[in-house]
Parts: C-alpha cells; structure tokens; sequence
C-alpha cells in the first residue's frame, strides 16, 4: 500500500512575525483615528451652555415672573438689521411702550447669539441716538443667529427680546 506525502503549500506560511505584524497594524489603526476623532470632539465643542442645571432650574420660576412681567408692560421693541459700507451690521433698535412713547435713558444690550456655538457670540455696541432709538455695529459673518436684546434700568432687566435673524 502506498502512503500519501504531505506537500507543502503553495502560498507560504504564516509565522509569528506576521501575526504580530497584523495585530499591530489593526490596533494602530483603531489608536489613531481615535486620537483623531478625540481631537475634533474636543476642538469643536463649544462648551456648556450653562455651568449648572440645578441652578438654572432654580431660576426659572424668576424668569416666569420677569416675562409676566414685561407682558404686563405691553412694551414694543422694533429691530431692523442691514449691512455697512465696510461689511458689518447695523442694528437699529426703536424702543416703545404701550401708548407708544419712546422708551428713552435705559440700558440696552444686544447681542447675535450663534445657535450652536457660543464662542461665535457677538455682542454689539449700541448707542442712544434719539429718544428710543439705539444704534451699533458688529462685525457678524452670514447664517443664521439668534439676536437678544436687553432693556434694564438700574441693573434690573425690564425687557427681553429673542429674534431669529438670517444673515446673508
């Protein structure tokens, strides 16, 4: 009877220096794109929007109040946003209230607040230019924003306004 011979393969043999070669091309892979991946997570985050969520829980019954409160006054607040000569934005705000007097002498404030990145906040300079009548510039790229603008008196916030703005 005749006995089979074993015959070498054909393709070659897979040794230990190959398996080694494989497992650390397939884990240095995986290490760098997520090294990669960690670095556009943290570049890009635009950090919290708020420090505490307990302590914003907490003041939102005072801005229940304060938004029954303004209701109350029936103040009107109109924005218009056009472009500048040198590429900014003028914001001109016209301030009224509700027999429709001008709302002259107060505090305003307004900012364009990025919808998803709060670094990207731009706030405005604003000046009274006649009774009611407040008037800046900012340098804001295009998109869209979210423009808010504050009216206080002695530190105490009397009106807020939040206005989705398209910027081209």
């Amino acid at each position: 009877m005749a006995q089979a011979q074993a015959r070498p393969r054909a393709g070659g043999k897979i040794t230990g220096w190959h398996v080694f070669t494989i497992l650390v091309a397939f884990f240095g892979v995986i290490i760098s794109v997520n090294v990669v991946m960690a670095h556009y997570a943290i570049s890009t985050f635009g950090g919290l929007e708020t420090e505490s969520s307990y302590k914003a829980g907490l003041a939102f019954r005072g801005e229940e109040i304060a938004a029954a409160d303004q209701d109350a006054r029936k103040w009107q607040v109109n924005l218009t946003v056009r472009d500048g000569a040198d590429g900014s934005r003028i914001v001109a705000i016209e301030a009224v209230d509700a027999k429709g007097n001008p709302l002259a002498g107060y505090d305003v404030d307004a900012r364009f607040a990025h919808p998803a990145d709060a670094r990207q906040d731009v706030v405005v300079d604003l000046n009274e230019a006649t009774g009611g009548r407040y008037q800046g510039t900012a340098s804001v790229h295009k998109g869209q924003w979210e423009l808010i603008v504050d009216l206080a008196q002695g530190g105490t916030r009397l009106f807020r306004s939040k206005n989705r703005v398209q910027l081209r």
